[in-house]
């Protein structure tokens, strides 16, 4: 897998388990303030939008995942 695939991946996984964990509706439901960590991820997914700066990416690079798929 390479950089990209994870760093969309992991906030997609955040988002509909802090959503599963916040919503009463849910069978998984603790806490309504579960979906204050939605709201950060959704926040930190549009500012790397508009400054191309993801801490994810950083941490993926040092632990050595692959840029892209050679072709």
């Amino acid at each position: 897998m390479t950089i990209e695939r994870i760093t969309r991946i992991v906030p997609g996984i955040f988002i509909l388990l802090s959503l599963g964990l916040g919503v009463p509706a849910s069978p998984l439901f603790h806490s309504t303030y579960w979906l204050w960590f939605t709201a950060f991820v959704g926040a930190n997914l549009l500012q790397s939008g508009f400054t191309q700066f993801c801490l994810l990416e950083i941490f993926l690079r040092k632990l050595g995942v692959k840029e892209t798929c050679p072709r």
